[in-house]
Order: C-alpha cells, then sequence, then structure tokens
C-alpha cells in the first residue's frame, strides 16, 4: 500500500458536485498514470499514489486510511468559502451532521485514531461548484479550476 492517497467523493452524475472525480481523473494524467474512463470502476493501483473515488465517506474507511501517512480529501463546496480552491489541514474531531448519510473527513478522521491509535497528515481540497443539473459534464466555471486543484494536491503531497 502506497503512504499517500487522495480520496475524492461526490456525485459525478450531479454536473459540479462531482468535481472530485474530475480532479483525480486529471491527476493521475498529470502523474501518467492510468485511470478508469468512469466514476464506477476503480483505479489500477500503482507503487507512487493511491485513489479512491466514493459518492460519500463512510466510516468502513477508517480502517483504509490507518496506515497511510498523507491523505488528501477533495470534494465540491457551493460558495460558503470565499475562494475558489481552499486547502485547509485536517485533524480528527467528530462531528454532528444534520444529514443522517454525511460523515466528514474530520470525523472519519476521528474514527480512525479510535479505531489504530493514529491518523494520517490530512487536508482538505475543496473546489467551488457552480452547477448540480443531471448530467455529467462540469461547468466551465468548474472545469477551469481543475488544473490548478491538481498542482495544489501536487504541492501538498510534497
Amino acid at each position: 500500500m502506497n503512504q499517500k492517497l487522495v480520496i475524492g467523493y461526490g456525485n459525478p452524475d450531479r454536473q459540479d458536485d462531482g468535481v472530485a472525480w474530475h480532479v483525480l481523473h486529471a491527476l493521475a494524467a498529470r502523474l501518467n498514470l492510468p485511470a478508469p474512463d468512469s466514476y464506477e470502476d476503480d483505479f489500477t493501483p500503482n507503487d507512487r499514489l493511491d485513489f479512491i473515488f466514493t459518492l460519500q465517506l463512510t466510516p468502513e474507511m477508517a480502517e483504509q486510511i490507518a496506515p497511510i501517512e498523507r491523505v488528501c480529501f477533495v470534494d465540491a463546496h457551493t460558495g460558503s468559502i470565499a475562494v475558489p480552491l481552499q486547502l485547509i489541514p485536517l485533524e480528527g474531531r467528530f462531528q454532528h451532521s444534520p444529514f443522517t448519510h454525511h460523515l466528514t473527513p474530520q470525523s472519519l478522521l476521528s474514527m480512525c485514531q479510535t479505531l489504530s491509535g493514529k491518523t494520517p497528515l490530512a487536508a482538505l481540497l475543496s473546489v467551488r461548484a457552480h452547477q448540480f443539473e443531471f448530467e455529467r459534464q462540469l461547468s466551465p466555471e468548474a472545469a477551469a479550476l481543475v488544473p490548478e486543484a491538481v498542482e495544489l494536491i501536487l504541492g501538498w503531497l510534497d
């Protein structure tokens, strides 16, 4: 298992909500690594960087990330963050959510700490989403942020 992992989550069938899938795909291409054609397929394991794309974070992922040294989460935001791209460090902290199906990266890290006694160095990259129609193509505004998002992740991983 690699010591670095990028986890993207969101719904690619709802346009910009799936921007994380596009960021992971572009990141793999930037590193000349294979990437699946569909978000429904897994990334091919490689010896440089692991990728996971999922519709939402789940408690079971705590066990997966426990042995990882660095993990970068990638998700869309809807404008509650003032900047189009924001990369912030994360610490494990359980957070209550008004949505019963929503698990935050901080809560996942907290579960990781509880289960294994350790957590990876972690960050969250939030990418501004603009449109949430029922289609898989990003809005031009969100698509324009993908290359910079890739560079931010690469800088953080190094």
